[in-house]
Formats: C-alpha cells, sequence, structure tokens
C-alpha cells in the first residue's frame, strides 16, 4: 500500500524531478475542485476549461512557483483567477459574455448571481457589467457574489488590499452612472 503524499511533496517532485505521476495526483485532487469554484466566476465552461489547463500547465512547466507559505488549493486558485481575467479580457471577450448571459437565461439551475443577471432588460445592469473592465467585476465577484472579505479578496486575486478597495469604489462608481 502506497502513502499518500502531501500537496508540498507532489509540488516539489514536480517542480524537481518532472515527476508526471505526482502531477496526475495533484491534478486528479484538485481539477475537478477548480473547474467547479471557475465555473462559479464564469459560465461559459470552455473558457472554464481553458483557463483550468493554463493553470496546470503553468505548474508543469515551472512558469508557476509554489513558495510552500500557503495551500496548495489558494495557490492553484490565484493562478486560475489571474489566468481567467487574462482570458476575458482577450478578443472577443465580450461577444462570449454576451453569448452567455444569453444562455443563463435558459438554464435551469442557475446560481443567485445567474438569476439576477437573467432577470435584467437588454442595456440594464447586465450590459453595465459587461462593460466593466476584467478587473473591476473581478472584484465585485469575489466580494458581493462571493462575500469575500477586502483581504481574502486580496489574498484570492494577488493584489493589495488597498486595491481591492479602490477597484470596488470604481465598479460600484460605474455601475451607478451606467444605471442613473
Amino acid at each position: 500500500m502506497s502513502e499518500t503524499r502531501s500537496d508540498g511533496e507532489l509540488l516539489r517532485s514536480v517542480a524537481s524531478d518532472g515527476d508526471r505521476r505526482a502531477f496526475e495526483e495533484l491534478y486528479r485532487r484538485y481539477a475537478p475542485w477548480l473547474t467547479a469554484r471557475m465555473r462559479g466566476r464564469c459560465a461559459d465552461a470552455g473558457i472554464v476549461d481553458d483557463v483550468v489547463q493554463e493553470t496546470f500547465l503553468a505548474v508543469w512547466r515551472g512558469s508557476a512557483r509554489y513558495r510552500e507559505d500557503g495551500d496548495a488549493a489558494g495557490w492553484l486558485w490565484r493562478i486560475a483567477s489571474r489566468r481567467l481575467v487574462d482570458a476575458l479580457r482577450g478578443a472577443g471577450a465580450r461577444g462570449r459574455l454576451r453569448q452567455t448571459l444569453a444562455r443563463l437565461r435558459h438554464r435551469d439551475e442557475a446560481s443567485a448571481e445567474d438569476h439576477v443577471l437573467a432577470g435584467v432588460e437588454h442595456g440594464d445592469l447586465a450590459g453595465a457589467l459587461v462593460r466593466l473592465s476584467p478587473e473591476l467585476r473581478a472584484v465585485l465577484q469575489a466580494t458581493v457574489v462571493d462575500g469575500l472579505t477586502t483581504r481574502e479578496a486580496a489574498v484570492l486575486l494577488g493584489i493589495p488590499p488597498g486595491t481591492v478597495k479602490t477597484r470596488a469604489m470604481r465598479a460600484r462608481r460605474q455601475l451607478r452612472e451606467a444605471l442613473a
């Protein structure tokens, strides 16, 4: 019977030896969880799948370095969150978001956020949210939808708490102006 290795041991094996089995174990442990969490942030399954794959690719290639100063799940979440913001910034992101919002209106099991977005007429809240930069949307998602504190959102997004506060203030101001 083999002993279960810790996340830190798996990550060290991947980084130092390119240990494929360690990588596969890490993937089995965290890919389903990361996918579920990312789907709470983005309804586009294609983008979510790409982000999860890019996250683990960064781990495999060593472009993401684990410093062992936190848990592996949080570390992977920070990588994936940044990748998601990058993906949403890309060309066609607004078109994908509009398609996603349209699909939300037809989903059977929608989250509270989905219900709010689905019930909004074109040009109101949905349009205002789409026009926010991905960075501002990410802060609103973390603080309003996920209910995280400023400090928790800062850790999740990999930015200072003051930046979270500033972005939240800017997002709220932009939404108020767009909805006035």
